[in-house]
């Protein structure tokens, strides 16, 4: 992978983060609006290119490594309190353990998205020769920024330190580029290389998912104009972006 994918990977979480410690009650009212566009633009590149990538290579289990990615994403949402998909939920007066478990559901999520990019030289090569990572590497930067962002209020709202939350955004930043160089590094067969990206793209649904299931709040059956013109936005750039 290029170095300037991993400049993106690594600066979108601190761009993220760095703008949720300006302290501005504007940009914060902006993070649903953010994440509408985000959820709808995963799901979108999911349904158009990475499930056709993932169930057009033949492989009778990849409908079962995407469930299980899924299910994943669900477990490790206990750990990282629903950060992914931009719920706050401010905690005070909780020790480094408290950010530990959120730090752990994000980083094995983040972890595994990269590896698929790093084995992208060979596993997203179609007929014609062409290469298809950079729709999960937008995908994935998509997504970091908010999450990097909710992370960022969520552990100021706790009281952590400002020095604290930077590292916290430093590592959260570092670990898809990790993972995307471990995937460069191992030699990964083929077939382990498809069910790491059915892992991930099952993580993905959940995630858009979710936040367009919340895009108007829980408690609300229905949807703002505002709010499905941003996802049809959304879901017209991920189109745009594939064809």
């Amino acid at each position: 992978m290029a170095f300037w994918q991993y400049i993106l990977l690594f600066s979108t979480a601190l761009i993220g983060g760095g703008a949720s410690q300006l302290g501005d009650d504007r940009l914060r009212k902006f993070l649903p609006t953010l994440l509408s566009f985000s959820g709808a633009y995963l799901l979108g590149i999911a349904a158009l290119e990475l499930i056709p990538d993932v169930f057009g290579r033949g492989s009778s289990s990849a409908g079962l490594w995407l469930l299980l990615g899924f299910f994943i994403q669900l477990l490790l949402e206990g750990f990282s309190q629903g950060v992914e998909h931009g719920h706050v939920h401010v905690h005070r007066g909780q020790g480094v353990g408290f950010a530990i478990g959120i730090m752990f559901g994000l980083g094995v999520h983040a972890l595994l998205e990269g590896l698929p990019l790093g084995a992208g030289s060979s596993a997203y090569v179609d007929a014609a020769g062409h290469f298809h990572d950079d729709h999960l590497l937008y995908g994935i930067a998509m997504h970091k920024l908010p999450a990097a962002f909710a992370l960022g209020l969520l552990l100021r709202g706790s009281g952590f330190s400002s020095a604290f939350i930077w590292t916290c955004l430093t590592i959260f930043g570092m670990l898809s580029p990790i993972g995307v160089a471990l995937g460069e590094i191992l030699s990964i067969d083929p077939e382990w290389r498809l069910r790491i990206l059915a892992l991930v793209v099952g993580s993905f649904l959940h995630i858009s998912t979710t936040i367009l299931f919340e895009a108007d709040g829980s408690h609300r059956h229905g949807i703002s104009v505002t709010k499905f013109l941003i996802i049809i936005a959304g879901m017209a750039v991920a189109y745009l972006t594939v064809h």
